[in-house]
C-alpha cells in the first residue's frame, strides 16, 4: 500500500468516531476568525475520548491558545460546533459559564495563586465556590495536597514557595474537584526542567485516575519522552494528529522509504505546502475534515 495512502487512511481512523470510549471533546469545522487577515483556527474537527491525554503543539501563533480559550468559553467560535461532555457549548449562556467552568479543571502557565491565601485556603476556596460542606472540604483538601507532594506546606503562602510547588498548588486546586476534564496552558513553561518533570509526573497520575487532560506546550523534551497523542496546529490548522507521538513527525523507517521511493514521481508545482496537504488529505461535506 502506498505510503500516502496508509497516511490519509490513519487521518479518517482518527477523525471516526470511538467506540471504545465516549468523546469529552468533540469539534466539529470549528473555526475562529479575529479580523479579516487574523485566523485563529481554521476548520478545525477532532475529538478526544474520555481517559486520553493530549498534547496541543505548534509555534507561537498557531493555534493553541485559541483552542484553549474555545474549550472554556472565553471567546465565541466563528463557525462550527463544540462539544465539552456531549453538551452543545453554544448552549451555555453567559450567566451560565462559571457554572460550565467549576467542571473544569484548568491550569494556567502563571499559576493565578490567590496571594493572600495559604496553600489550603487556595485549594479549598475551588470547593467553596461550587458550594462543598466544611466536613467535604477537610476531607477533600488534605487528601490532594499529599497527592501532589504539599502535605507539608498547606500553611505557606505562595510566595513562600517555589516556581515549583506553586505550579503544584494550581494543578492541586484544579484537581480537587476532581473534573471530567483538566486543560494545562503551558504549565512547565516558567520552569527548569527537573521541575518540569515533576508536574508532568503529576498530570499523569491524575489522567491515570480517569481525567482526560489536555496539555498545551512547547515543551519538546517532555512530549518526546510521554509519547502520548499528539495534536500538532500551524497558521490555525491541525495539520497532524498522532498517537504515541513526539513533538515533531517521526521519520520514515528503511521500509517506508523504499515503498516511497517506488511511487510515481509527482510533477513539479509551485503551491503552497498547506494547499498540498490538502491535496493529499482531502476533504469533504461527508466527514470530518483533517
Amino acid at each position: 500500500m502506498a505510503i500516502v495512502e496508509r497516511h490519509k487512511q490513519e487521518l479518517e481512523r482518527l477523525a471516526a468516531p470511538q467506540d471504545r470510549a465516549p468523546a469529552v471533546i468533540e469539534f466539529r469545522g470549528v473555526s475562529k476568525q479575529y479580523g479579516p487577515t487574523d485566523r485563529g483556527l481554521e476548520s478545525a474537527t477532532f475529538s478526544v475520548a474520555r481517559g486520553e491525554f493530549v498534547f496541543l503543539v505548534g509555534s507561537t501563533g498557531s493555534g493553541k491558545s485559541t483552542l484553549m480559550k474555545l474549550l472554556i468559553k472565553e471567546i465565541e467560535p466563528t463557525a462550527g460546533t463544540i462539544r465539552v461532555a456531549g453538551r452543545d457549548l453554544s448552549e451555555i449562556t453567559r450567566r451560565k459559564v462559571p457554572y460550565y467552568r467549576r467542571n473544569i479543571g484548568i491550569v494556567f502557565q502563571d499559576f493565578k495563586l490567590l496571594p493572600d491565601r495559604t496553600v489550603h485556603d487556595n485549594v479549598a476556596y475551588a470547593l467553596q465556590v461550587t458550594g462543598s460542606s466544611r466536613k467535604e472540604i477537610r476531607a477533600k483538601v488534605p487528601d490532594i495536597l499529599r497527592l501532589t507532594g504539599l502535605a507539608t506546606k498547606l500553611h505557606s503562602f505562595p510566595d513562600q514557595l517555589s516556581g515549583g510547588e506553586q505550579q503544584r498548588v494550581a494543578v492541586a486546586r484544579a484537581f480537587v474537584n476532581h473534573p471530567p476534564l483538566l486543560l494545562a496552558d503551558e504549565p512547565t513553561g516558567n520552569l527548569d526542567p527537573e521541575t518540569s518533570v515533576g508536574i508532568m509526573q503529576l498530570l499523569y497520575r491524575i489522567n491515570r485516575t480517569g481525567t482526560t487532560v489536555v496539555v498545551a506546550t512547547h515543551d519538546a523534551t517532555m512530549v518526546d519522552r510521554m509519547r502520548r497523542r499528539v495534536l500538532e496546529l500551524e497558521q490555525g490548522r491541525i495539520i497532524r494528529d498522532e498517537h504515541n507521538a513526539g513533538y515533531a513527525p517521526r521519520d520514515m523507517n528503511t521500509a517506508e522509504f523504499g515503498e516511497l521511493l517506488r511511487e510515481p514521481a509527482p510533477q513539479p508545482q509551485r503551491r503552497m505546502p498547506a494547499d498540498a496537504f490538502d491535496d493529499i488529505y482531502p476533504a469533504d461535506d461527508s466527514g470530518p475534515r483533517r
